[in-house]
């Protein structure tokens, strides 16, 4: 059976390893789509292109900057799109709650979805995670199931569209910095840290969860593969020992 998707594709860690995943389980990406939502830098919409570019897949930025829904958005406060600090932290921590951009992923997943209807694609994936769900509601299994079976109907007699995909969904953010190792992929070419700096911060929840399950899958990388050569991460952070209080703090 042919197997056809867009892929929601930010840049980071999670959907980078789920683009190349999926083309190594022979999916055909149709289109991988990035998003222009006015959160506070650019950066992963560069790294996207560059992996994009690298694997040949067509690539849409679809930006909602311009149309004055950042604005609006902004009226929640949230960190991302406003001008509220970005907390450093652990996502357990109950500050990392103005991270959260109201309804993101229903707005991309239905942009999305209509980009997949009208490229004849069967599915959108995205790579939504377990690590996500203790902070963001639109993460979640039952949300992804819900959205995906609006999307199905909503286009009834249109295309193929059969839902959305989520391979992650019951993944930890270290399997997927292991599978990220399996494939053998640059982690220094893929972005995370919310504050768009010259290189990662090393401090806010992102950054804290990458190094941290970054950290957990090299140990296993180097039980599974002992004595073979161990993978590196030459992504570059500002601070590389935060992650560790802060994973101690949200443990007590």
């Amino acid at each position: 059976m042919d197997k056809s998707t867009v892929a929601i594709f930010s840049g980071g860690l999670d959907s980078t390893t789920m683009l190349y995943d999926a083309i190594g389980e022979g999916w055909t990406i149709t289109s991988a789509v990035s998003f222009n939502y006015g959160q506070r830098h650019k950066k992963e919409l560069d790294y996207a292109k560059l992996t994009c570019s690298k694997l040949d897949v067509k690539h849409h930025v679809i930006d909602l900057w311009s149309s004055g829904l950042t604005g609006a958005l902004a009226l929640s406060g949230s960190s991302l799109v406003s001008d509220t600090e970005v907390p450093d932290g652990h996502y357990a921590e109950e500050s990392m709650k103005a991270t959260v951009v109201p309804n993101r992923n229903m707005i991309m997943l239905s942009i999305a979805g209509g980009i997949a209807v009208a490229e004849g694609a069967q599915c959108v994936m995205t790579g939504v995670h377990a690590g996500d769900h203790f902070i963001y509601p639109d993460c979640r299994p039952e949300f992804v199931a819900a959205a995906g079976q609006a999307l199905v109907l909503g286009n009834i007699g249109f295309g193929d569209i059969r839902g959305i995909l989520a391979p992650f969904i019951e993944s930890t953010k270290a399997d997927i910095a292991y599978t990220a190792m399996i494939l053998n992929i640059p982690l220094d070419e893929t972005w995370s840290c919310y504050k768009g700096e010259d290189i990662h911060c090393g401090r806010c929840g992102t950054c804290v969860e990458r190094l941290e399950a970054i950290d957990e899958a090299l140990m296993r990388y180097r039980h599974d593969f002992l004595g073979e050569p161990v993978p590196v991460d030459f992504t570059h952070y500002a601070d590389t020992e935060f992650w560790k209080t802060a994973e101690a703090n949200a443990n007590r």
